[in-house]
């Protein structure tokens, strides 16, 4: 199998090196993708965009360090990917109800004010956990033991090996799972059909029976439970997470929700790929100090061209 994939790959003429940077874009779009999901869900409720969310994510990368140095050198649990599905779940309980409280503390009470209000809140509890977690973890990095360092051979070419490591393997394979399952939430659940009709109008879904408040509180469980797969995911992969890391990462989950079309859970996983692909692709081809520029230059043609996003429904102005 492997030397007719090696033959394919001579006959195309397709450089190993182009095939194992597309590999890694891929890897890290899905987390993207998994954090931009979060944006999309509570923007399409509520129409506000939660810039802590990005800072929920880091949170939730360093819950996910602190129980698997827990799990693996004081309980002393031998099996990784188990250590990795219960650190996920105690991530992903511990998140929501931190997400649940930044619903009811921050944002609820402001709902009702001006436009700006919910925005200047997250913008203030996104400094506030970033210098809480600084204060309680420290400034500097924070690795982990190497997890999954194993890798799969997919083929050879003139000495290059392109392989697919088994942390890309869980990422990408967690983030199909999840669009999948959330996906079916959104379209086929009651919950779901809640909060299709507070997107539509607000109003007449509580005139129908709905409790709105419930809808929008689960809406952000649900969003800081994605936050905290992806967090998971990131420490999976990189190793070693920072107090920093809720920014960046959060900025480019934000660029791939609108670039895939925000309110879109399928757009923002396309997105987060779109935005993967061509920091990884131009990093190596290219300047690495330019990844950046790249990435938000796709979103300007795109939004260009397609204000709505690639899957964004245009807005419809009600009267």
């Amino acid at each position: 199998m492997h030397a007719s994939l090696m033959d394919l790959i001579a006959w195309l003429g397709v450089d190993p090196n182009f095939v194992q940077q597309l590999i890694n874009g891929l890897t890290l779009g899905s987390i993207y993708g998994l954090i931009a999901i979060g944006y999309t869900m509570v923007f399409g409720i509520i129409g506000m965009v939660n810039f802590a969310h990005g800072d929920v994510f880091m949170l939730s990368a360093f819950i996910a360090l602190i129980f698997f140095l827990v799990l693996t050198t004081i309980i002393g649990i031998g099996s990784v990917a188990l250590a990795l599905f219960i650190v996920m779940l105690i991530a992903m309980v511990l998140t929501s109800l931190w997400g649940w409280a930044l619903e009811r503390l921050a944002y609820r009470p402001l709902r009702g004010s001006f436009r700006l209000a919910p925005l200047i809140s997250a913008i203030g509890v996104s400094i506030f956990l970033s210098n809480f977690v600084q204060v309680a973890q420290g400034a500097r990095n924070k690795p982990t033991p190497p997890m999954l360092p194993d890798v799969i051979p997919l083929f050879e070419r003139d000495g290059y090996v392109v392989a697919l490591s088994y942390k890309q393997l869980i990422i990408m394979l967690t983030t199909i799972v999840v669009l999948a399952i959330f996906w079916f939430v959104v379209q086929r659940t009651s919950l779901g059909r809640a909060q299709r009709a507070c997107e539509q109008d607000r109003k007449m879904a509580a005139l129908v029976g709905i409790d709105v408040d419930r809808t929008i509180a689960l809406t952000f469980v649900l969003g800081a439970g994605l936050a905290a797969i992806a967090g998971t995911m990131y420490l999976l992969y990189y190793g070693v997470v920072n107090f920093a890391d809720g920014f960046v990462p959060g900025v480019k989950a934000f660029t791939a929700a609108v670039l895939g079309g925000i309110g879109s859970l399928p757009g923002a996983v396309i997105g987060g790929l779109i935005i993967g692909l061509v920091e990884v692709l131009w990093s190596a081809y290219f300047s690495i100090a330019y990844k950046d520029v790249a990435a938000f230059c796709i979103l300007i043609i795109v939004l260009t061209f397609m204000p709505s996003g690639l899957l964004g429904r245009p807005e419809v102005e009600k009267v």
